[in-house]
């Protein structure tokens, strides 16, 4: 049953994924350029209305789903990149460099996560690439005390230590093997943190703190709000479909994430 969700998770996310891609051609209309009446209620000819400045809000929310999905997708992988490199190093060498890493992970738990990110977002440029850089830096502590656990088992396997006794490097090592038994775990850590990543840019930009002029859905929420649509019956076609597909996708990679911690159980189980 868990595979089956799983796998219907998966569906969702590689058919959000692609509508993403290809929102250019699917899109009717080009949100940053094409600008009709101002506050039209859903049409024919719009299937989600227009905004306050004449944007077609089908083609924002199209448009939207790329970046929202890249920034969850690059804020993931900084955060696995630098958990993974922090973790495996501190489990397989042991000693100084154990303990010295295990003290900067430390330090970035007890940073406080989102008054950092509000605070760090706030006096940088704001766009995908710097949002997805200040999100992946301020979260990869939990990935590398997830990872250092795993290495301090793996590494003293009998396979590993008969690998080792054969004069194999660490590098050869880690990067043939310890790798392998990892990706459960990284499978299971990167749906999780691009469901993290979506959610902390949906809040960043409803706060005002995105790229005013790159299209997400945070970004369409936060200016369907400043111009009170929910005063209006505009918040039904404005707010409710951005808020919906946020909803969607943070479903689909939980279904994800779910069929990847059953596998890791049952690997937990037989190690």
């Amino acid at each position: 049953m868990n595979k089956k969700i799983a796998g219907i998770g998966f569906g969702m996310l590689i058919l959000i994924t692609v509508i993403a891609v290809l929102a250019p051609w699917l899109a009717p209309y080009n949100p940053y350029t094409d600008m009709t009446a101002t506050y039209l209620k859903p049409s024919a000819e719009h299937l989600l209305g227009t905004n306050d400045i004449g944007q077609d809000i089908f083609s924002e929310l199209l448009y939207g789903a790329r970046t929202s999905l890249a920034i969850g997708f690059l804020s993931a992988a900084i955060s696995i990149v630098i958990g993974s490199i922090v973790g495996m190093l501190s489990g397989w060498y042991g000693g100084i460099v154990d303990r010295f890493l295990m003290k900067v992970t430390a330090f970035f738990m007890t940073i406080p996560f989102l008054p950092t990110v509000i605070i760090l977002s706030a006096f940088t440029k704001p766009g995908p690439v710097t949002t997805s850089v200040i999100l992946g830096v301020m979260s990869w502590s939990g990935t590398a005390r997830i990872v250092r656990s795993q290495i301090l088992s793996i590494k003293n396997k009998e396979y590993i230590q008969t690998i080792r006794g054969m004069g194999a490097s660490d590098g050869y090592i880690l990067s043939r093997h310890v790798l392998k038994e990892l990706l459960p775990f990284f499978m299971y850590r990167a749906s999780a943190r691009v469901r993290a990543g979506i959610l902390s840019e949906s809040s960043l930009s409803f706060l005002g703190l995105g790229s005013p002029v790159v299209k997400s859905w945070g970004t369409i929420i936060y200016y369907a709000q400043a111009k009170n649509a929910l005063l209006t019956d505009a918040w039904v076609w404005w707010i409710l479909p951005p808020g919906l597909c946020i909803i969607l996708i943070s479903c689909a990679l939980t279904m994800i994430t779910y069929g990847a911690e059953e596998k890791i159980d049952r690997r937990l189980e037989h190690s």
